[in-house]
C-alpha cells in the first residue's frame, strides 16, 4: 500500500516575515490607518494589543529590509534548533520586552512619537543566534568585516546602549532594543534551567 507523503509545515520565520512585509504593503498602500496600531507611550493613547501590532509596522523600505534580512538569516536557524513553537514564543517575548522596555523609557524621558517595527525582535534573534552559535562569522554589510558572532553581538549592544545613552541617531528606540535583548536572554537562561533540571529527574 502506497502512503502519501508527509506534508512538511512551512517555516514560522518565513511565515512571519511574509506577514510582516504584506503588513507593511497595507500600511503604506492607505487600505488602513496604522495610527492604532502603533506603540504609543501610556499618556498618548496606548493599548495593550500594540504591544504586538507594534512589531508589523515600519518607517520605510530602509527599514523593513534590514529586519527582514535578519529575521531571514537567523530566524531559520534558530527554528530548526528550538522547534516552531520555541520560536515563535521566544519571539514575541522578545517583541513585547522591546515594547514595554520603550514604554518605560518613554514614560521617564519623555517621546512625543509612536514608535514602530521589528527591531527589538530582530536583537532577541541575534542574542539567540550568538550564544548557540557564538563562533559562526558573520560578514557585516558595513563595513564587510566578517566576525565571530559572539562578538558581533556585544560589539553591536554596546553599541545601541552607547547610542542610546548619548543620544545618538535621534529616532531611533535604542533602549527598545536592547530591551529586546534583555528579554531574550531572561527567557534563554530560564529554559536552560528548566530543560537543566528536566534532564535531571
Amino acid at each position: 500500500m502506497n502512503t502519501l507523503p508527509r506534508r512538511q509545515t512551512p517555516s514560522s520565520a518565513i511565515v512571519l516575515l511574509v506577514v510582516t512585509v504584506v503588513a507593511f504593503f497595507i500600511q503604506v498602500s492607505g487600505l488602513i490607518n496604522p495610527t492604532a496600531l502603533a506603540l504609543w507611550p501610556l499618556e498618548m493613547g496606548f493599548a495593550p494589543w500594540q504591544l504586538i501590532t507594534y512589531g508589523f509596522l515600519h518607517g520605510g523600505l530602509a527599514h523593513l529590509f534590514l529586519n527582514m534580512f535578519a529575521l531571514y538569516m537567523f530566524g531559520p536557524l534558530i527554528e530548526r534548533a528550538w522547534g516552531s513553537r520555541r520560536f515563535l514564543i521566544y519571539y514575541f517575548v522578545c517583541l513585547v520586552g522591546a515594547g514595554l522596555v520603550q514604554l518605560a523609557v518613554t514614560a521617564m524621558m519623555g517621546a512625543p512619537r509612536p514608535t514602530i517595527g521589528a527591531s527589538g525582535a530582530m536583537f532577541g534573534l541575534l542574542l539567540a543566534f550568538g550564544m548557540m552559535y557564538p563562533n559562526e562569522r558573520i560578514l557585516l554589510i558595513f563595513p564587510p568585516i566578517p566576525m565571530k558572532a559572539k562578538w558581533f553581538v556585544l560589539a553591536y549592544g554596546a553599541l545601541t546602549l552607547f547610542f542610546g545613552m548619548t543620544g545618538t541617531m535621534a529616532g531611533v528606540a535604542h533602549f527598545a532594543h536592547l530591551g529586546g535583548m534583555l528579554f531574550g536572554l531572561v527567557l534563554i537562561l530560564f529554559w536552560g534551567q528548566r530543560d537543566f533540571q528536566r534532564r535531571r529527574r
